[in-house]
């Protein structure tokens, strides 16, 4: 004999998931971020290292267009990198990721290979009623790792100059998006900024087994608030075309820091593979606070959609990251600016032909970077690609897709002894979208 099981049952275990699931999955990233560090660039040494940006796998996808972006597929996306966009939300949306790369760093005729993989994000969206939504989530904000090593000579003494790092800074905002008018909205995104910074650089004599190598560790703690604010205006076209323009901007408030440094010398060891213990420290101090002056950023970009069938878009984006300074010491960032264009493409999202409800996405992006080194710009190309998965739903009113994200590109040259990184990003991301807080009937 069959057992009906009752609505009420299924309404049950839904809110379970929504009650238990989703906050132990925010707190789970809020562990996991505390420690992690996604990256293998040398390039990653400077400032606060790699910044990762305001970016979900479905806009990394379309070359990281987010400023012009409001709708995409139809459904709830949420969309960090323009706050104005929250006002659009229709569903409450839940977006949790992971992140992997494969680098290859090159120089002169040497070539080394490095993998990473994390968890990326997680990201809520809410509607609150016609005119507006909020946002709240965590996510990366920069990312530190690196190990090289330079040779030289002191006089006619041998020497290695050894340079490694770690760590990283994650973003917990929280945003809220407003349409004003029938076409146009504003936003703003509150975001707490945390996270360890670790660093050693030591002079080694590898030929000299008396001699005192001498390492220095530097670690510092990064916390503060950020804020940033944008606006879009959209506008149709006739023939279910619409365009959006978008404005998004960037504050740039202190950080605070505290500091701490040792300095110690020990012993060269006689195998490579083996490190001596520290004989003394001739420097250190503990717990010094000092303020991280932050960019201006910049952003100005527009979209194109027709419905759910297609939408091409691009941006540009602007940092005035050579007024970036920790405390007295200002380490010569330059000013970094960049492009991106992209879209995507839904054949048809009322066919029962699966591949013809699927997501193509493709993009390009250009950034002239932060970072000069030896009077030489770092700067980063990439094609992107990407995909929309949709899922079969387990309840009525709710829409599951599975979104990925490659990028291939290239950061740096071989000229001038530098550094060249090719690379290939993945961005995996599950959206469900679901109407919340709904008063049902009861049966």
């Amino acid at each position: 004999m069959r057992h009906r099981i009752p609505k009420h049952s299924y309404r049950t275990m839904h809110h379970l998931l929504k009650v238990i699931i989703f906050p132990t999955l925010f707190l789970t990233a809020t562990l996991a971020y505390a420690q992690r560090s996604t990256t293998s660039s040398p390039y990653s040494r400077f400032g606060l290292g790699e910044i990762r940006g305001d970016l979900l796998p479905q806009t990394r996808a379309m070359g990281g267009i987010a400023t012009g972006i409001r709708y995409l597929s139809g459904y709830g996306n949420i969309n960090v990198g323009n706050p104005a966009s929250y006002s659009a939300l229709q569903l409450t949306t839940v977006d949790v990721g992971v992140f992997g790369n494969i680098t290859q760093l090159s120089r002169s005729q040497l070539s080394e290979n490095s993998y990473n993989f994390s968890l990326s994000h997680i990201n809520f969206g809410i509607p609150l009623g016609r005119p507006g939504g909020i946002s709240f989530g965590i996510m990366p904000f920069s990312d530190v790792g690196f190990s090289y090593a330079i040779p030289g000579t002191i006089d006619t003494t041998a020497i290695r100059t050894v340079y490694a790092g770690a760590g990283g800074t994650t973003k917990a905002y929280l945003g809220y998006g407003i349409a004003i008018t029938n076409n146009f909205s504003v936003g703003a995104n509150v975001s707490y900024i945390f996270g360890t910074l670790e660093n050693i650089t030591s002079v080694e004599f590898p030929d000299d087994i008396g001699a005192l190598n001498i390492r220095k560790d530097s670690s510092q703690y990064v916390n503060g608030f950020s804020f940033d604010y944008g606006a879009q205006y959209f506008q149709p076209l006739g023939n279910n075309v619409s365009l959006t323009v978008g404005y998004t901007g960037t504050a740039g408030t202190p950080l605070n820091t505290r500091a701490s440094r040792v300095v110690t010398r020990t012993p060269t060891s006689v195998e490579d593979d083996v490190e001596n213990l520290p004989v003394d420290s001739i420097d250190t101090y503990e717990g010094q606070k000092e303020r991280i002056t932050m960019p201006m950023k910049h952003s100005l970009g527009f979209s194109v959609a027709k419905g759910t069938n297609w939408l091409v878009g691009g941006e540009v984006n602007y940092a005035q990251w050579s007024n970036f300074q920790i405390g007295d010491h200002h380490p010569n960032l330059t000013n970094s600016y960049g492009f991106a264009v992209g879209g995507q493409i839904t054949p048809d999202i009322t066919s029962v032909n699966y591949f013809n409800v699927v997501d193509y996405r493709l993009g390009f992006k250009y950034n002239k970077s932060y970072v000069n080194v030896e009077n030489q710009d770092i700067k980063q190309m990439a094609v992107t690609v990407g995909f929309g998965f949709p899922l079969p739903a387990l309840f009525s009113g709710a829409f599951y897709k599975i979104n990925f994200s490659s990028e291939l590109g290239q950061r740096g040259s071989l000229s001038n002894n530098l550094v060249r990184e090719r690379y290939i990003n993945f961005n995996l991301g599950f959206t469900l979208n679901e109407r919340w807080f709904i008063r049902r009937p009861y049966d």
